[in-house]
């Protein structure tokens, strides 16, 4: 077996998930994870991961419990742990795997909030007078692409003859086309003509001419959530109400998983959950929101 601390198996652990494509922020919040189970072990003076035994994970389990993190919070701590030693194994830092047969804990995973047509006509009036932020809530709406496939929204891939957007690869999902309708094409023609002037190609910029970073966006969506006293919303929700309302519609499932860029169908199909019947169609059109 190779010998490695563990500050070093959790740099090599790192370097891994960026290796194959993994998003920033899973890379994020699973080098945490370790870091936190590192914390916990090394109060015992270990040094190595051969060190770490079930009893040792079970342990850091029954403390984050105490510490009153949730079921999913533990859970996905969980799954940080038990990639982490497949890894080591795999590097043949560790003989046997010692997160083997750690369980997770039970809990219900909450379903996505969807807006209502009430809510997000709501949340358009409560932004009206803010361009850009308009802009692109009609984007997220009207699409259904991720913030930050939003945030990286370059002037080259808006194509207004043809009508679609060029959603290039973001972090670990890949690049496709998407069409754009009148709503959003008006308001993101409205907001390009009064876009601060800069030599930075980002679709949304803020008023010096930098970037509009996806924690901003994230927080300015928020207060417009608040105005419009939505409680509980989030920007994602404006992702899942796209996806439900084009199903709802009777938009085909394959086509709908196709535009947001779910790698698979299922994922799709946990929105039919939220519909009741959908309507048939006969020809393949997008729903205008």
């Amino acid at each position: 077996m190779a010998t490695m601390t563990l500050k070093k198996a959790h740099e090599a652990f790192v370097d891994h998930l960026k290796a194959k494509g993994r998003a920033t922020s899973t890379i994020l919040a699973y080098g945490k994870d370790i870091e936190q189970l590192i914390d916990s072990v090394r109060k015992n003076g270990y040094s190595s991961p051969q060190d770490i035994k079930t009893d040792d994970i079970e342990s850091f389990k029954t403390t984050l419990d105490q510490d009153k993190y949730t079921p999913k919070s533990i859970s996905r701590k969980i799954n940080s742990i038990k990639a982490f030693f497949r890894f080591l194994k795999s590097q043949g830092v560790i003989s046997q795997n010692p997160s083997s047969t750690i369980t997770h804990p039970k809990y219900e995973v909450a379903p996505p909030q969807i807006l209502s047509k009430m809510e997000y006509r709501a949340v358009r009036d409560a932004c009206r007078g803010d361009v850009r932020i308009s802009a692109i809530v009609e984007l997220l709406l009207q699409t259904g692409i991720r913030i930050g496939e939003l945030a990286n929204l370059s002037l080259d891939d808006v194509n207004v003859d043809k009508k679609t957007l060029a959603i290039r690869a973001y972090e670990s999902h890949g690049p496709r086309s998407v069409p754009i309708n009148k709503p959003a094409l008006d308001a993101l023609s409205i907001y390009l003509k009064i876009r601060p002037k800069t030599r930075e190609r980002t679709v949304f910029v803020t008023k010096t001419g930098n970037p509009f970073l996806v924690r901003n966006i994230r927080t300015a969506i928020d207060r417009f959530f608040r105005i419009a006293s939505i409680k509980g919303a989030k920007v994602n929700d404006l992702r899942h109400t796209f996806i439900t309302e084009q199903l709802a519609a009777g938009t085909p499932l394959t086509y709908v998983s196709e535009l947001v860029g779910h790698k698979r169908l299922s994922t799709t199909e946990k929105y039919l959950k939220l519909i009741k019947k959908p309507i048939e169609k006969s020809e393949v059109k997008l729903e205008e929101l």
